[in-house]
């Protein structure tokens, strides 16, 4: 594609962005919904469509190479980011739920459930690449220090019991008897077939032969040739892929190429854009400066000398806090701005401690207030309903798409093929930022020169005028900054010692889209016949790349979006939550700190211990931030009563320190909490909610999932997917398995010597059965007590509550919260 292609791109995402803007931000304020669903519905809708201009900018982003209109698609692709992640927020205060079907919208917008998968921004890793490249090598240096190996083979070498060892050379001594064995055989075998061979054989025998040998040679390339016929058949019909296309064709290796180049351009021209910035600031500094001085000096003082005509004194030089001479040059008389100046100064005056008479005025008014009676509780009920959450994203989206139209919808660029930088756009932006520089030089000058003006005049008449006084700067309590325990150390020395502790760690190198999982295609209808239907792993993949792969990766979104500090996963085991925690880590350049009870048991003792590894640890998440802190098996912080194996490791020290420096996480901090618990029944269930603001529960795998996994894990795994191979009764006979268990059959059947096997006897899905069989499943009724467990936090309560009805019920009885809960 063309860089003229994805200017297009860009332009028609800029069209619906205006759209969608002209329909949230109306000329008058929208009623209030009292329909839930239709709410839902709306939401939804916003949702949908939001999402699909974010992922045309996230394309147009990565693939245009004019920096100018790329910082532009950075700041609107941010505010569209963020704005998705408040719809997603609205959604779960109205539907109380984590996950939301949309098959309906999607149906009415023509679009297909692919459309709304969350993309990740290649920039999240790209603009970063040196920093994380750094931090790689600083790593690896560590590790090769303390001569830590990589390998995670060499972490499962254990010492064997003399029975173990002798039972394992046993095994290759019988295995080598078993070959030589076979060898004799063999040998004995071909030395009688050459025997039998000199016979005579008689001419009917060697006829019959050649017939045999010929019928089943014809039959083999007959069956051989109406195989390839059905499959050109099926090709040509557009129902399988062709074979030959499987690997890149020429034009995907081609557009590969081509992207790679559009990325070094990028660079390249963004390399060059940076230094004329430098090159034409210090240019307009040095030639358009000192007239830029002069005419502002010329300006104030006929400001000077006006106001001193019309008023008979000079006026007051405005503030650095009020603007400076900014006020000076708007487009006021003389006589306004004296009188703006005079009423700002009389309710700096007002501003004092109010007297008894004004504490009586509010007393009277409250007292109004209390007296409106029913008139005034009806108007409140007429106005209840469901409304929309204030937004920190649309301000930022109007001024992006006002940059678009004012600069770039009809700029002519016919002379720009390159799509190199412009120049005079930088001059435009420069001078009003060298204006403000010079500004604050010709206040300071100019409040001297006017001082010097009033003291000639003022010397005249004899009087002086009196000084301005300066306002009392109120103090208000200082906060009491945290004790830096670790001052007078570097950052490499706490990163290694860390490592040595086994605190951080490298993550795995998986992405997200690795966790394999299908659509939810009956969510929606469940739902209208009143069954809460089970996520599929696809909207957990979903959620997870809202909750915390989007807020890591932007600073802009994490500072303004609705702030998540700490998310738990719970599920049964094997279903992915530690390869959830470290896609999130590489798809966001994050580093990983693992805080779970079992690591850190027996690490830093005592109290002082423990409150010198949580400093180290979140000051280093802040100083190298992106950062996760994983706790894996978060319900043992937690635990009703602690089992007596366990009680040694003391599994809940954390459980008071850590939500304590959990509260110091601000918006600024791109730290993330994310716990991991395959138990969380054993877990008291107030401090568990507590701490994790989220909970999302990760379910078996339904169908659906199972398909997809069994097939794109026995390729993964070098296995071929033939029609010998019935997927289809896989995943049906595979329910209740979690991708883990998957994952471990395929392995146990796929070894190197099956693989080579493959050409002359495919795969079939009677040999995954047997391994299937000898492993343990999820239960419906684990999966029941997981579900009844997730209706008992606070989000599972408010949808049973919702689903009951009781807060129609309530609405009418609490008068003004009837505007905050709505009515169903």
């Amino acid at each position: 594609m063309s860089q003229r292609t994805y200017n297009k791109l860009w332009a028609g995402a800029q069209v619906e962005l205006s759209s969608l803007l002209t329909q949230e931000l109306p000329p008058q304020p929208l009623r209030p919904e009292r329909d839930r669903v239709v709410f839902f519905q709306r939401v939804a809708t916003l949702y949908v469509r939001y999402l699909q201009i974010f992922r045309q900018l996230v394309e147009a982003h990565d693939q245009v190479v004019h920096p100018q209109k790329r910082s532009v698609i950075r700041m609107i692709l941010d505010g569209v980011m963020g704005r998705v992640l408040e719809l997603k927020n609205e959604m779960v205060e109205k539907e109380f739920s984590e996950y939301h079907y949309m098959d309906d919208v999607l149906q009415d917008l023509k679009l297909t459930p692919e459309a709304i998968e969350i993309p990740i921004p290649r920039y999240f890793l790209s603009e970063r690449s040196k920093e994380i490249q750094e931090r790689k090598v600083m790593l690896t240096n560590i590790f090769n220090i303390m001569d830590v190996t990589e390998d995670p083979n060499s972490l499962l070498t254990r010492s064997l019991s003399q029975e173990e060892a002798i039972k394992i050379i046993q095994v290759a001594e019988r295995a080598r008897q078993g070959r030589l064995r076979a060898k004799l055989i063999g040998e004995i075998h071909r030395v009688m077939d050459r025997q039998w061979g000199t016979k005579d054989t008689g001419p009917d025998d060697i006829e019959l032969a050649v017939v045999c040998i010929q019928r089943v040679w014809r039959g083999y390339i007959q069956r051989k040739r109406t195989k390839r016929a059905r499959e050109e058949e099926l090709i040509f019909l557009g129902m399988i892929m062709d074979p030959n296309h499987q690997q890149p064709c020429p034009a995907t290796l081609t557009t590969l190429a081509n992207k790679v180049c559009t990325r070094t351009k990028q660079e390249e021209y963004e390399e060059d854009y940076q230094k004329s910035i430098v090159a034409i600031t210090n240019k307009l500094r040095v030639v358009e400066g000192p007239e830029m001085m002069e005419t502002m000096k010329e300006q104030i003082r006929q400001w000077f000398i006006e106001c001193h005509d019309a008023t008979g004194s000079f006026p007051d030089y405005p503030d650095e806090e009020e603007g400076g001479s900014a006020l000076i040059f708007a487009e006021k008389t003389p006589q306004q701005l004296m009188e703006e100046i005079a009423a700002k100064e009389e309710e700096e005056a007002n501003d004092k401690p109010k007297g008894k008479e004004e504490k009586k005025d509010k007393g009277k008014k409250d007292k109004g207030k209390k007296d409106k009676g029913k008139d005034g509780q009806e108007e409140e009920e007429e106005e209840a309903g469901l409304k929309m959450l204030p937004s920190a994203f649309l301000s930022d989206l109007e001024v992006g798409n006002k940059t678009f139209e004012d600069v770039w919808q009809n700029r002519s660029e016919s002379t720009n093929f390159s799509q190199r930088h412009e120049a005079e756009l930088i001059k435009e932006e420069k001078r009003k930022e060298i204006e403000a520089e010079i500004r604050l030089k010709v206040d300071e000058l100019m409040r001297q020169e006017l001082a010097n003006w009033k003291l000639v005049v003022d010397k005249d008449k004899g009087t002086r005028g009196n000084p301005k006084k300066k306002k009392a700067s109120k103090s208000g309590k200082k906060k009491k900054k945290d004790k830096d325990l670790t001052a007078d150390r570097s950052l490499e020395s706490l990163c290694q010692e860390l490592v040595e502790q086994g605190l951080l760690k490298k993550a795995d190198n998986v992405k997200l889209q690795d966790y394999l999982g299908d659509y939810s295609y009956l969510g929606t209808t469940l739902r209208q016949h009143d069954i809460e239907p089970m996520p599929t792993l696809s909207d957990v993949r979903q959620v997870l790349a809202l909750y915390a792969v989007l807020p890591l990766g932007s600073q802009v979104v994490h500072e303004k979006a609705p702030l998540i500090k700490a998310i738990l996963l719970a599920g049964p085991a094997g279903v992915g939550k530690k390869m959830l925690v470290h896609a999130i880590c590489q798809e966001t350049g994050a580093n990983l700190f693992d805080l779970s009870p079992l690591n850190i048991a027996g690490k830093y003792p005592g109290k002082s211990g423990l409150a010198m590894m949580l400093h180290m640890v979140f000051k280093v998440a802040r100083l190298m931030q992106p950062s996760v802190i994983w706790i894996g098996d978060a319900e043992k912080m937690f635990y009703k009563k602690v089992p007596k194996e366990e009680k040694e490791l003391d599994p809940k020290r954390l459980k008071k320190d850590l939500p304590k420096v959990l509260k110091s996480i601000k918006g600024e901090d791109r730290v993330l909490v994310v716990g991991t618990a395959k138990d969380p029944l054993s877990a008291d269930i107030k401090s568990l909610c507590k701490m994790y603001s989220k909970i999302i529960l990760i379910p078996r795998p339904d169908y659906g999932s199972r398909y997809i996994m069994w097939e794109q894990l026995i390729r993964k795994n070098g296995g071929e997917v033939t029609k010998a191979l019935d997927l289809s009764s896989l995943a049906k006979i595979s329910d209740g398995y979690t991708p883990g268990h998957l994952v471990q059959v395929i392995r146990s059947i796929l070894t190197e010597r099956r693989i080579l096997q493959q050409a002359r006897r495919p795969l079939t899905a009677a040999e995954f059965v047997a391994p299937l069989a000898k492993i343990d499943p999820v239960f419906q009724n684990e999966e029941e007590a997981l579900k009844n467990w997730y209706a008992k936090t606070p989000l599972g309560k408010k949808r049973a509550k919702a689903a009951t009805g009781k807060d129609e019920e309530e609405a009418p009885v609490k008068g003004k919260d009837v505007k905050k809960k709505g009515k169903k």
